[in-house]
């Protein structure tokens, strides 16, 4: 199990230094606002670049040009991993930048989503330390990169309702991860 305290995230015996969402952590998730879910959530996916990086686990899929996660809370694909062309409100998973380089998926709102109640939270590098995130839970590369190599699909991510989040780590910065 991987279990997110104030310190960061704790798997296998190692602390994690980590981000979270620039909203904080929310037993009422909505689509937009910032924050990460509480609750226990599996690991249901591992994605990487494989342009960028070596496959970091034998069930790691790639991310392929073209890639996107929809984030349309009103279309039948909302939360789901959809292919370019795609008209409605997505995000690019295959992104300039290195923060997608490699993604663990979780299943929250995920496969059957509920419109408006989040998409897209991963675990993913993070811009830089302690800068918030979208909703997600984020770190440096090199610790996501372990974490990617030990994580099982299915695993157990546990967020609990911290009240006091560290303030370093919930930052009021607005905009995509």
């Amino acid at each position: 199990m991987i279990r997110l305290t104030p310190l960061g995230l704790w798997a296998r015996g190692r602390v994690l230094p980590c981000s979270v969402g620039r909203g904080g952590l929310t037993r009422a998730k909505r689509e937009g606002d910032g924050a990460t879910p509480v609750g226990r959530h599996r690991i249901v996916g591992l994605l990487y670049r494989p342009d960028r990086v070596a496959r970091p686990g034998s069930w790691a899929r790639p991310i392929l040009p073209g890639d996107l996660w929809c984030d349309a809370s009103g279309d039948p694909a909302y939360n789901q991993p959809v292919r370019a062309p795609f008209a409605p409100s997505h995000e690019a998973m295959r992104r300039a930048d290195p923060l997608y380089d490699i993604v663990l998926v979780t299943d929250w709102n995920f496969p059957q989503a509920r419109p408006g109640a989040g998409s897209a939270i991963f675990l993913h590098q993070w811009r830089r330390p302690g800068f918030p995130t979208a909703g997600c839970i984020a770190m440096a590369r090199r610790d996501l990169t372990w974490l990617a190599s030990v994580v099982r699909p299915g695993e157990l991510l546990e967020v609990p309702d911290l009240p006091r989040w560290p303030a370093r780590w919930a930052g009021a910065r607005h905009g995509k991860d």
